[in-house]
Order: structure tokens, then sequence, then C-alpha cells
């Protein structure tokens, strides 16, 4: 099995920056891909950016240009490197790890934005 460990969360003002990391464990080499999501109350849970083994990377619109994911393979970590928050981002953020067909996922780390 995967266990996923995420930290970085916090809260912050507007136009300010926080970095998220998730930290893998276990059968790390059936991960696939590893991705940053996040959920507000009463929406669904949505895909913010995600990298795969080559390094591919993919962003929501609403992120490109502000958030930069990245990994870090040989520690089996993951980052998401926010910039120029706003508070739209508000939201518990959680790390994803994609095997085979299945997405398992951290407990999540809140993230406030304050205007």
């Amino acid at each position: 099995q995967v266990q996923l460990v995420e930290s970085g969360g916090g809260l912050v003002q507007a136009g300010g920056s926080l970095r998220l990391s998730c930290a893998a464990s276990g059968r790390t080499g059936s991960i696939n891909a590893l991705g940053w999501y996040r959920q507000v109350p009463g929406k669904e849970r949505e895909l913010v950016a995600r990298i795969g083994d080559a390094v591919k990377t993919y962003y929501i619109d609403s992120v490109k240009g502000r958030f930069i994911i990245s990994r870090d393979s040989a520690k089996n970590a993951v980052f998401l490197q926010m910039n120029n928050l706003r508070p739209e981002d508000t939201a518990v953020y959680y790390c994803g790890a994609l095997i085979g067909v299945l997405t398992l996922w951290g407990q999540g780390t809140q993230v406030t934005v304050s205007s």
C-alpha cells in the first residue's frame, strides 16, 4: 500500500505564497503519477495539477502561471509551489497518487487565502 502525508498549508493574504509538500511511503513503485487536488464544502474535489514519471505536468487553467508542481522521485515527494494566491484558492488541498485506475489520497491540508 501507499501512504501520503501532506504538509505546508496555512493562512496567507491574497498575493502571497505557500508551498505544499507530500511525502509518499510504502509501495511507491506502483505510483504512475502524483497530483494535487482541492475541495471546498459543497463542491466536488478537483484536480489542480499533476506530474507523471516523465515529469510531464498538467495544470487547470485557473492556476497556470501561478502554481508549480514538482517531484523528487528519490525522496518520493511531490510539491506544489503556489504563488499570487487568490481568495478563490481557499480549499482543503489533497495529495493524490494515481495507481492504475485508482487514486489514493492523503489526509489533506487547509489553505486559506484572505482578501
